[in-house]
């Protein structure tokens, strides 16, 4: 198995802010949106350097949404930016009726989500974002992985024409994927081949699946493991070419089981090649206030977590 190095821990929101600051350098259009959460979301460089170019709207997201939604007429590109919970169950109205129904060239950037977000508790942990996003046509929704990933995709979105949902995280986790290295939107990642279960695995969770490949290995089992960064459109492509090969698969998310890339996975599955699929992901539940590694252990979500996930699906496959 190749193994993949953590350079480092990164929380995800920074790879944002530093995406953000090089597309200010490069990139006129390009205009950043704020809800009173400037240095959450690492804008503060953004804002430094282009103050024209920079709007704070106070703790008003739907006004955010509005104001985004009218900037782009005049040909701007507006990146928005506020907590994932804020970003879409707070103004899905917004989203749904001025930016994806109008087709609007907006970057809804939204940290903090899922579990990880920690202490803060399950008010603020919403984990039902990604099937909020996904459901609106036209929306790209993409989940991002680590530091370099993050950066990545924030640049890459400001060449991309149409909505766009970017969803990270506020905890430091480790930063394995190449510096600089390319960002395609809709094209799955693979980090390790495999013959015996198919590990797909998107933001937080990519790093747990490598972990949980290399002890499936320990234990003379062949994990393939493929970094979905993109949930919408979907690297259906990938999923089925893995499968075709391992005959079963695991799909592993920081998200409620229910709308996120589990579902998404089966539903490519069922209409193409049924294998089994086992879930790693919330089961259904909301979460509360723990330190980040705690709620990772207790709803399910580790790289233990995942290698029981895998010895299942394979158990059902035989």
């Amino acid at each position: 198995m190749k193994k993949y190095t953590n350079t480092g821990n990164k929380d995800t929101r920074s790879g944002f802010g530093a995406g953000l600051t090089e597309l200010g350098q490069k990139n006129e259009n390009v205009v950043a949106l704020c809800a009173d959460l400037i240095g959450s979301l690492k804008m503060d460089d953004f804002k430094k350097n282009h103050p024209e170019r920079f709007f704070q709207i106070g703790i008003a997201e739907a006004n955010m949404i509005g104001i985004a939604a009218g900037l782009t007429i005049g040909g701007k590109i507006p990146f928005t930016g506020t907590f994932a919970n804020f970003s879409t169950g707070r103004v899905y109205d917004q989203i749904r009726q001025s930016v994806a129904y109008s087709e609007k060239n907006v970057k809804i950037c939204a940290s903090h989500a899922g579990l990880t977000l920690g202490e803060d508790g399950a008010t603020h942990q919403i984990l039902e974002d990604i099937g909020l996003m996904k459901m609106l046509p036209g929306m790209t929704v993409i989940n991002t992985c680590d530091y370099n990933q993050t950066k990545a995709a924030t640049l890459a979105i400001a060449d991309f024409h149409g909505p766009v949902y970017l969803r990270f995280g506020r905890p430091s986790v480790p930063n394995f994927t190449p510096e600089n290295g390319e960002f395609v939107i809709g094209k799955a990642v693979l980090l390790n081949e495999g013959t015996d279960v198919t590990i797909v695995a998107t933001g937080h969770l990519v790093w747990e699946a490598l972990e949980a490949a290399e002890a499936l290995e320990a234990k003379g089992i062949s994990a393939e493991v493929i970094n979905i960064h993109t949930i919408k459109p979907l690297d259906e492509e990938a999923i089925l070419k893995s499968v075709a090969k391992t005959g079963c698969i695991v799909t592993a998310e920081e998200h409620n089981m229910f709308g996120g890339l589990g579902e998404s996975v089966a539903r490519t599955l069922i209409t193409n090649n049924p294998v089994p699929q086992e879930f790693v992901a919330v089961k259904d539940t909301f979460g509360e206030s723990a330190t980040p590694d705690e709620l990772m252990e207790k709803y399910g979500l580790t790289d233990k977590d995942i290698v029981a996930a895998a010895e299942k699906a394979i158990a059902r496959k035989k």
